[in-house]
């Protein structure tokens, strides 16, 4: 999958947002060249609300544990909420992920930074993790949407 593909499919989704940062937008220049998406049916980012996904390109201080300073490697984050997340590694966000390398390509682990927050993350997807990158991906769209309806109906 390449990062053009992803960007694509997310977009897909109903009610979907993608925000790619680049110079002169106003957004810091760490974020240029990576990808955030947000439930947003009015097409607008949500104050006050984190991405339901992100793609980042390059290592963030406290985080360079995935190695993105490799050519072309880029990393799919997802916050697939607790139990995807349990489903999916075996141990509940927080918990010791075990063996997991940050580094390894094409394989669904907790994210680095974030899995203790429900986070998953994949590094530079392929073909044994293609489907399920979309799978986490339309799920983590579905729970901000949840959300967003949530928050809307409180009014």
């Amino acid at each position: 999958m390449t990062i053009d593909e992803i960007i694509d499919f997310v977009e897909g989704l109903d009610g979907s947002l993608a925000v790619r940062p680049e110079a002169g937008d106003g957004s810091p220049e760490i974020s240029w060249g990576d990808a955030f998406f947000y439930y947003a049916p009015d097409g607008v980012v949500p104050q006050a609300t984190q991405p339901f996904a992100t793609i980042v390109t390059k290592n963030y201080p406290g985080d360079e544990t995935s190695r993105l300073d490799r050519p072309g490697a880029f990393r799919v984050n997802a916050a697939v909420g607790k139990e995807t997340f349990t489903d999916r590694t075996g141990h509940a966000p927080g918990e010791p992920a075990g063996d997991d390398d940050p580094g390894a390509t094409d394989v669904v682990i907790a994210h680095p930074v974030y899995g203790s927050a429900a986070w998953l993350a994949v590094v530079n997807p392929g073909p044994r993790t293609d489907a399920a990158v979309r799978q986490l991906l339309r799920h983590a769209c579905d729970l901000a949407r949840a959300r967003y309806e949530r928050r809307r109906r409180a009014g």
